[in-house]
């Protein structure tokens, strides 16, 4: 990013990590300057304009005179971007191999989180597909998809994560029946099993594993060998688990082991 005229200001990659952190400049000082971010970049005052007209359309700054300032929102949309731009190569890989596994007329069911969202947005040329999800970006994937239906099961915002928990969730998940669950987690220790961070998501998630027929794992090398708050499922309790090269080579060997499908997502 040293180069005001270089490949920096066409990577998407580059571009998301950039307007994350000018959301993270804003949730820190509370204005920011064109000038001052086009030197802190190394990119061109066109590039930052751009990035404050991006932002501002989605909520996150206000324009002003030469800069912008924060937005009330931008709480909430810091986190998703930040996020979403950790390891972001890695679950585009892991969300387009996912994908691959589902098939015409099957009912899946998408956990929020963003390696799932990157599943979504490799769904949308299914036909007769199902989606359900308590992830209120996963369902706008689909908004203007005619050959999926989209279902969600209700229940209370959470705003931090734009998804839907609790008794409501629960109840009518209950009632459903998929073919197969892709399952974000937040750790995973072959010795132990997978992690979720809040015992109330966590609740959500065994529910959703209840009504599946196929629990399929999606997590980049990131997430191994971490434990997190609340035990979410002993290694055999589920079939499959769809990660990055990047993965411990060891854990991997131990997951096979165990009787689970180890697939490795990689690029071209």
């Amino acid at each position: 990013m040293n180069n005001k005229n270089g490949n920096a200001e066409n990577g998407g990659s580059l571009t998301l990590e950039r307007r994350a952190k000018i959301l993270e400049i804003l949730e820190t000082q509370g204005q920011v300057r064109v000038d001052t971010l086009s030197d802190l970049f190394g990119v061109s005052v066109v590039t930052i304009r751009n990035d404050f007209d991006k932002l501002e359309e989605k909520g996150l700054l206000i324009r002003t005179r030469g800069g912008g300032i924060r937005n009330q929102r931008i709480k909430i949309d810091y986190r998703l971007n930040r996020e979403a731009t950790l390891h972001l190569r890695e679950k585009q890989l892991i969300g387009k191999k996912a994908a691959s596994l589902v098939n015409d007329k099957d009912t899946v069911l998408l956990d929020s989180g963003t390696t799932t969202l990157e599943i979504a947005k490799n769904l949308t040329s299914l036909n007769d597909l199902t989606v359900v999800t308590n992830a209120l970006n996963i369902a706008d994937q689909f908004v203007d998809n005619l050959n999926v239906t989209v279902v969600m099961p209700g229940g209370r915002l959470h705003q931090s994560t734009v998804s839907l928990s609790g008794p409501m969730a629960e109840d009518n998940v209950g009632k459903l029946f998929c073919d197969k669950m892709f399952l974000g987690v937040n750790g995973i220790d072959s010795k132990h099993g997978f992690y979720k961070a809040h015992v109330e998501d966590a609740h959500l998630k065994k529910m959703m594993m209840h009504v599946s027929r196929e629990i399929i794992v999606v997590a980049d090398s990131s997430k191994f060998l971490k434990r997190s708050f609340s035990l979410l499922a002993q290694i055999n309790e589920l079939q499959t688990v769809v990660t990055d090269a990047g993965a411990p080579k060891e854990e991997l060997e131990n997951l096979k082991k165990a009787g689970v499908n180890v697939i490795i997502a990689e690029g071209d």
